[in-house]
C-alpha cells in the first residue's frame, strides 16, 4: 500500500454509499480524492437514502447466494470498526445496533415463515445454524415485549444488525470534507475513461478513475438495470422495538427497522421497473396496512417520508468490482447495498492502494 504521504489522485464518479465510503477510506490512507455527483449531497431520493440499512446476512440468504452471504459476513466485521473510526473525526455518533432480527408471521401466513425457515436451514453453512433460534410465544415476548400476544412464535437471527443510513451518509460527508476531499456537487458525469472524468463543464485528469454511479453507469455497463425500491418512514410513540422485525407474507416480506426518537423505517417493495416517479398508492397501502397488522398502535403513526429510488442490479444480483477499459467500477449493490458495501469497498480500496 501507499504510505500516508502518497500523492495518488483518485477521481470517483458517484457520491452514493459506495462512492462516498470509498472516498473516505482512500482519504484516510493519504490519497487525493476528487468526488463528482450529479446531485447535491443532502438530496433524499437516492438509493443510498431510500433504504432501511438492515445488516441481515442470514435473512438475505433466503433470496441470495453464498457470495452475497460471505460479503455480508465480512461486512458485519467491518461495520462496527468503521462506525468507531468515523467517530474519531469528532462527528456525531452513527446509530448502529447488532441485537439480531426477529422474523414473524400471522397465523394464516405460517407457511411463509416455515418456508423461510426451511430455506435458511438448507442454505446456511452448518457452523452458522446455531445463530438461528426458534422461539415460542413466550420467548418471542421476552425478546420483543411490544409483540407479546400478537404472534405464536418466530425466529431470532442473533448475529444481525442495523445502521441509520441517513446518519452514516451525513456524517461521512462531513468527515471527507474535513479530510480534504474535492467535491463537485451537482456535476453530472457524462463519461468515465482511463485517467479522466468527463463532465459537461470539462474534463478532469486523475491518476485512477472509479465509476460508482449505480444506475447512472448504465451507458458504460449495459448489463446494469434499475430495480425500484420504496420506503416509508414513520414516527410512532406507541411502539418500542429493540431490533428489526420481518413480517412474512405470501406476496412480500415487510421489514420494520427501529431508529432513534421513536422513528421506524418500513419497506417491502422490490419492483422490476425503472420508473423514477413518486411512491404509488398501492405500495403506500400495502406498506401501511402490513405495518398496522404488526401492531395496531402504528395506526396513529405520523408519516414522515415516502420515497422511491432505483437500486442498481446485475443479472446475478451480486455486487461487482471490475476493471473495464482502464476504469475501476463498483456497482450492482442491488438490495444488498448496506449489507455488502464495506466488504466491496474494502476490496476495491486495497486494489487501488496497491497500484
Amino acid at each position: 500500500m501507499h504510505s500516508p504521504m502518497n500523492s495518488l489522485h483518485i477521481g470517483i464518479a458517484g457520491a452514493g454509499l459506495a462512492g462516498r465510503t470509498l472516498a473516505w477510506r482512500l482519504l484516510r490512507a493519504g490519497c487525493r480524492v476528487t468526488l463528482f455527483d450529479s446531485r447535491q449531497r443532502a438530496e433524499l431520493d437516492t438509493a443510498s437514502m431510500t433504504a432501511a440499512a438492515m445488516l441481515s446476512p442470514l435473512a438475505e440468504l433466503s433470496v441470495s447466494d453464498e457470495v452475497v452471504f460471505q460479503l455480508g459476513r465480512r461486512s458485519m466485521e467491518l461495520w462496527p470498526r468503521w462506525v468507531a473510526e468515523l467517530a474519531e473525526g469528532g462527528g456525531e455518533p452513527v446509530y448502529f445496533r447488532q441485537k439480531g432480527t426477529l422474523v414473524v408471521a400471522h397465523a394464516p401466513d405460517q407457511s411463509s415463515l416455515d418456508h423461510f425457515s426451511g430455506l435458511l436451514h438448507h442454505r446456511l453453512p452448518e457452523a452458522c445454524r446455531a445463530e438461528v433460534h426458534t422461539l415460542d410465544a413466550a420467548a418471542l415476548a421476552q425478546r420483543e415485549p411490544a409483540l407479546a400476544g400478537r404472534f405464536g412464535g418466530g425466529l431470532f437471527l442473533e448475529s444481525e444488525g442495523q445502521l441509520a443510513n441517513d446518519q452514516w451518509m451525513a456524517v461521512l460527508g462531513r468527515e471527507i470534507d474535513r479530510l480534504g476531499v474535492t467535491w463537485h456537487e451537482g456535476q453530472a458525469v457524462d463519461r468515465v475513461e482511463e485517467g479522466r472524468i468527463i463532465c459537461a463543464s470539462g474534463e478532469y485528469a486523475v491518476d485512477v478513475a472509479v465509476d460508482a454511479r449505480g444506475v447512472g453507469s448504465k451507458a458504460q455497463w449495459p448489463q446494469l438495470r434499475g430495480v425500484r425500491g420504496e420506503v416509508l418512514r414513520v414516527e410512532c410513540h406507541g411502539v418500542t422495538l429493540q431490533r428489526p422485525v420481518r413480517l412474512m407474507h405470501p406476496r412480500y416480506a415487510l421489514y420494520v427497522a427501529p431508529r432513534p426518537d421513536h422513528q421506524f423505517v418500513v419497506g417491502a417493495t422490490e419492483l422490476e421497473s425503472e420508473d423514477t416517479g413518486p411512491v404509488t398508492l398501492r405500495s403506500t397501502l400495502e406498506l401501511g396496512s402490513a405495518l398496522y397488522s404488526l401492531h395496531p398502535a402504528f395506526g396513529e403513526a405520523r408519516v414522515l417520508r415516502l420515497s422511491a429510488a432505483l437500486r442498481p442490479a446485475l443479472d446475478d444480483h451480486r455486487p461487482a468490482v471490475a476493471l473495464r477499459d482502464g476504469v475501476w467500477h463498483i456497482n450492482g449493490l442491488y438490495r444488498h447495498g448496506y449489507l455488502c458495501a464495506p466488504a466491496v469497498v474494502d476490496e476495491l480500496a486495497h486494489k487501488l492502494l496497491a497500484t
